[in-house]
């Protein structure tokens, strides 16, 4: 089967006998043509069926009007939020999304960062993956002028645009929650401690158990324990110590806290009065198990927005260097069943 040919300016030249310069400027609306010929070609194109090459225009002007985002996991309930919230402030100004998904690896987080340099985006917006430690490839999209805004996990190193959440303080609210509620062996379950947010996230934990003056004990810290399968499998380990915990903190995921539910349901492990559940990121199914899990929202279509206006504020019309700044989002402590022990 032949493949039909891309209709260009050059075709419309050729039917009409004029330059591919005169189309060019016709089809632009340029004051240099006059509206006899501009209708002639506007005309024809419609008959050839003739499709703007809008990446070639913008690409003369200096812009493509298009951003990349690179995201860990798309099917993920916070990466697809903020996704949508960037993709509704740019819509709103005439620019289009190419969206890459790293799966937590390194690798692949290059793949996507040189398939979106080749693309010509005018900006990368990126989390960076539990396999990023050496940012190299990031710091190469600086070196190139493409500009760089990061959000949620991000390489401190890197001086650039940055919007996050204050993890520190949401979990140190989400700690003294739980010891309110009568919870004194609080464990918890952290991520790869290679990442800003589960490093900030452990720092809120323990200065609640300082504040309470509760004891760190670490038998009770289980580290990686970020998925439902890695949650699951840590709290078989924890609710089998000689003591185990009558709380825990799933700081990396709700996934990870709907793991230690499954585990504790499996057990006959009454939830909230002898087990505590408390998870990050207000995923939707948290509302809807038995019993419901607390969890922290964090405001993620917001966070998408405000990376999408802090581009066209500090970003879109200038050629000189941006000066870097950080954004933070308070989350908000969203208390639900799992952890209502005091009625």
């Amino acid at each position: 089967m032949k493949t039909k040919k891309r209709i260009t300016i050059y075709d419309i030249a050729e039917k009409l006998n004029i330059t591919a310069s005169s189309v060019s400027r016709a089809l632009n609306n340029s004051n240099h043509v006059n509206e006899a010929t501009k209708n002639l070609v506007l005309k024809t194109a419609a008959e050839l069926n003739y499709k703007r090459n809008v990446l070639a225009s913008n690409l003369r002007m200096g812009k493509t009007k298009t951003i990349g985002v690179v995201v860990p996991r798309i099917n993920q309930n916070f990466f697809s939020n903020v996704i949508a919230g960037i993709e509704d402030a740019t819509y709103q100004k005439g620019y289009n999304l190419i969206i890459c998904q790293s799966n937590e690896s390194r690798d692949k987080e290059i793949k996507c960062i040189n398939t979106l340099m080749n693309q010509h985006v005018d900006c990368i917006v990126i989390s960076v993956s539990v396999e990023s430690d050496d940012h190299s490839h990031l710091k190469n999209v600086l070196d190139q002028g493409v500009q760089l805004i990061q959000f949620d996990r991000v390489a401190d190193e890197l001086e650039t645009l940055k919007v996050i959440n204050d993890n520190e303080q949401a979990s140190m609210e989400a700690v003294t929650h739980l010891i309110e509620q009568g919870y004194k062996r609080i464990a918890l379950l952290e991520g790869p401690q290679n990442l800003n947010i589960f490093r900030q996230r452990k720092t809120g934990y323990l200065k609640a158990l300082k504040n309470f003056n509760l004891p760190v004990i670490s038998e009770l810290v289980i580290e990686n324990a970020w998925t439902k399968e890695l949650g699951a499998a840590a709290t078989r380990k924890l609710l089998s110590l000689p003591e185990p915990p009558d709380a825990i903190f799933a700081s990396t995921s709700d996934f990870s806290a709907l793991g230690v539910l499954d585990v504790a349901h499996a057990m006959h492990i009454k939830v909230p009065s002898e087990l505590g559940i408390l998870g990050y990121a207000n995923e939707p199914f948290t509302e809807l198990t038995t019993p419901s899990i607390t969890t922290i929202d964090q405001f993620s279509v917001n966070m998408g927005k405000t990376i999408a206006n802090l581009y066209f504020e500090e970003m879109e019309n200038k050629e000189v260097v941006v000066t870097p700044k950080v954004i933070s989002i308070k989350p908000e402590l969203i208390i639900r069943a799992s952890t209502r022990k005091k009625r």
